[in-house]
């Protein structure tokens, strides 16, 4: 028995051809795969409530540049790895000098610099000394001696200016009427950050996807 092939067309030119289609079809398929991480990642942390600007520094870049491969890779990152790779693993965290952590209360505020504010940023804006009190169960906390302004928050003016020429009349703040004990920061030793996102998930179903999509970008020449 005896087989006979017969080429029609240039050889040479149908492998070029199919070359380029394969390199099209890969390069599409990894600029896909990584535009979908992107999102399914930046969907993820909005949904988990970590909000906009966390979920925007989630980026995505593709490999080679400007050009066709059948070597195409795509990297998708974070700009703040440290913050969403803590959600995403949900760290157990210490106190860097081995004492406490302090987390602010809602009488606390905010800091001027953003985020949670410090003790001792606390001390210098109030003018109000914190005081330790050490509890068995639950965790230890720094109060003041203070007063709530409408928004819950403790303030630190400990008297009323005095208008006229008459003699000051003694303030709340003075006498101790109107001052309460506020707790300003809850002291613990440690605390696990809860883990609020799944990345690896993501990631795997769309590097399984990938093949799919190289197949699906796969045009047939002159066709």
């Amino acid at each position: 028995m005896r087989f006979g092939v017969n080429i029609v067309g240039d050889i040479v030119r149908l492998m070029e051809a199919e070359v380029k289609a394969g390199e099209k079809a890969v390069t599409t398929a990894m600029r896909d795969a990584g535009t979908g991480l992107k999102t399914a990642w930046r969907a993820q942390i909005t949904g988990a409530g970590l909000g906009a600007r966390l979920a925007r520094t989630i980026r995505s870049e593709q490999f080679p540049k400007g050009r066709t491969s059948l070597n195409a890779a795509a990297l998708v990152w974070s700009k703040a790895p440290v913050i969403v790779g803590a959600h995403d693993t949900g760290p157990l965290i210490r106190s860097k000098n081995g004492f406490w952590l302090a987390i602010p209360t809602p009488a606390a505020g905010k800091s001027l610099r953003g985020g949670r504010i410090t003790p001792d940023e606390w001390e210098r804006r109030t003018g109000l000394r914190l005081r330790f009190v050490y509890r068995r169960m639950g965790p230890s906390l720094l109060v003041a001696e203070g007063r709530l302004n409408k928004k819950g928050r403790a303030f630190g003016r400990l008297t009323r200016p005095h208008r006229g020429h008459g003699p000051a009349s003694p303030s709340r703040s003075k006498t101790g009427r109107g001052l309460t004990t506020v707790p300003i920061f809850l002291l613990v030793p440690q605390v696990r950050l809860p883990k609020r996102l799944d990345l690896e998930r993501d990631a795997e179903r769309v590097r399984d996807a990938v093949p799919g999509l190289i197949v699906a970008n796969w045009v047939e020449p002159g066709s």
